[in-house]
């Protein structure tokens, strides 16, 4: 790969800035010449201090970090520093103020003096040359350093192409609709690309690269966006009643298990709602898996703590009740005398010490 080192001013980088964020490609500036947001990079993730930081850097003279830009013919396509670049022409557009000297003011509201000094302000650009492939691994390579790129983030890199642009729009965008319909069940920021991300995992069962390779070159997302609209739908009339703990529950995997099972609503609702109560239960959201496998696991229920298991130890003189043998402390373990799926408790009375093998036989059973 062929790299130059240029400087570019920010009154050249901001001409011709437009923002049209209904597009996938639609940011662009430097003239109209330069893509600022090509189809493998992030959506805008900068919060309110670390954009004013750009700006206050700017203001006082300090060295930005330096930039990546493709050259493509007579035009270019950022590669790395899109976040700085959309903090500077936002500010020079008048999307935002800054506090300059104690005063909160737009850059239209600056004399022509300190405009001249924001804009003859200059910016080390490198200019890179070579190979789609080239431009990719460089890509991955230069974001080691500054903030990760997410892995989905990456894969978007890879398999850039009109099925993405569809599932970006639908799964990737502030406010997209994913985030409207299933705002209440996902966890993650969508920008960020968490929704797609967790989508593509529930449909390829894991293989979301084997998936997006597949599918790189669709005219549309329609498959992932009909299976997500099924899941949801699923997830609404299966447990109708919504809480917080549903939030990050892994729905697909559940719905790629039990969507032909024939569980009755009501008897959901019920089971759900008396298990919200149990306080031996800590993982809430994994009542939802528990109701529908009857597996424990997902429950992570409160365990008997060191105070409790020592006093058992003592009652017991150390001795196993199941096979009369005496032990170590620490070569036993604690148990429910009753167990928690027939209404034990993780109480003192509940629990007695058994040696790890008469323990392993009991749960076997």
């Amino acid at each position: 790969m062929k790299i130059e080192l240029t400087q570019v001013t920010i009154g050249e980088l901001a001409e011709g800035y437009l923002d049209n964020s209904s597009t996938e490609e639609g940011i662009v500036g430097y003239g109209g010449r330069l893509n600022i947001r090509p189809k493998y990079q992030r959506e805008f993730v900068y919060d309110v201090k670390h954009r004013n930081a750009v700006m206050d850097t700017v203001w006082k003279g300090f060295p930005l970090n330096v930039m990546y830009w493709v050259r493509n013919g007579n035009d270019f396509e950022l590669l790395d520093g899109q976040q700085r670049t959309i903090s500077i022409c936002q500010y020079i557009s008048g999307e935002y103020l800054m506090n300059f000297g104690g005063n909160l003011v737009g850059f239209d509201n600056l004399t022509p003096e300190q405009q001249r000094r924001i804009m003859d302000y200059p910016l080390q650009i490198y200019i890179c040359e070579g190979t789609a492939e080239e431009q990719l691994d460089w890509f991955r390579i230069i974001n080691i350093a500054g903030e990760r790129l997410t892995e989905q983030e990456l894969r978007n890199a890879i398999y850039s192409g009109p099925w993405l642009t569809s599932a970006k729009r639908r799964f990737s965008k502030t406010g997209c609709v994913a985030s409207q319909i299933g705002g209440d069940y996902m966890s993650g920021s969508p920008i960020r690309q968490a929704y797609l991300e967790t989508v593509l995992r529930w449909i390829s069962h894991g293989e979301i690269d084997r998936y997006m390779a597949l599918h790189q070159h669709d005219n549309d997302s329609d498959e992932l966006w009909q299976y997500f609209q099924d899941v949801m739908h699923w997830v609404q009339t299966h447990f109708t009643e919504r809480r917080k703990e549903m939030k990050g529950v892994q729905w697909g995997e559940m719905y790629n298990l039990h969507r032909d099972d024939p569980f009755k609503e009501s008897d959901l609702r019920q089971r759900v709602k008396d298990l919200m109560r149990d306080s031996d239960i800590r993982n809430k959201g994994g009542i939802y898996w528990y109701v529908l496998d009857g597996d424990e696991h997902h429950l992570d229920l409160r365990t008997f703590d060191g105070n409790t298991r020592r006093e058992a130890y003592e009652h017991q003189n150390g001795i196993c009740p199941l096979c009369g043998r005496h032990f170590e402390l620490e070569e036993m373990e604690a148990d429910h005398i009753t167990p928690w799926a027939k209404g034990g408790r993780t109480t003192a009375e509940n629990c007695q010490m058994l040696c790890r093998e008469c323990n392993r036989r009991k749960s076997a059973k």
